[in-house]
């Protein structure tokens, strides 16, 4: 399987995903985690963005061009490099596979270490450390930064349980 991904407009991401199913890609999605949130004193668990502004791309056969992505307003670039065709490789392909597996959905997850670097428990994640920046307690969640493909990201993570 081929792994592609495209920087995007945030608030465009889904309908980018979903006009590149449309225009013959295997799979695409902007993956998505859930998350608790309060509202109105009630807690609710919502989906949102687990790398704002990314989109990936799974096709059985690799793309020699890229008229799929032409005219679709929104996308910025092709993350990757032109040299590679730009095929995510590595751990950023075995990443976005996880995700693939996961359908773009990445349930709530526990914080292992809690301080200024953490490494996040779900398989998804295997590896990385980020920063928690945000501690919401009451919300039952938190900030993390981490780096993906040399970019600095942020995500809000539902915590279910917090070690310190």
């Amino acid at each position: 399987m081929y792994v592609y991904c495209l920087f995007c407009r945030t608030q465009r991401c889904t309908r980018i995903a979903q006009l590149l199913e449309i225009r013959g890609a295997d799979r695409a999605f902007s993956p998505k985690i859930l998350s608790h949130l309060r509202k109105e004193g009630v807690n609710l668990t919502r989906e949102r963005d687990l790398l704002p502004g990314y989109v990936f791309i799974f096709n059985e056969e690799r793309l020699v061009t890229f008229d799929l992505f032409a005219g679709i307003d929104g996308i910025i670039h092709r993350v990757g490099r032109n040299e590679d065709g730009y095929e995510l490789e590595g751990p950023d392909r075995d990443f976005a596979l996880n995700l693939y597996e996961k359908d773009g959905l990445v349930g709530a997850m526990k914080l292992v270490k809690v301080g200024d670097t953490v490494r996040l428990e779900d398989n998804l994640f295997e590896g990385s450390e980020g920063v928690v920046t945000k501690v919401d307690y009451r919300k039952e969640r938190a900030r993390v930064d981490f780096r993906f493909e040399n970019n600095a990201c942020h995500t809000w993570i539902a915590l279910d349980g917090i070690r310190k």
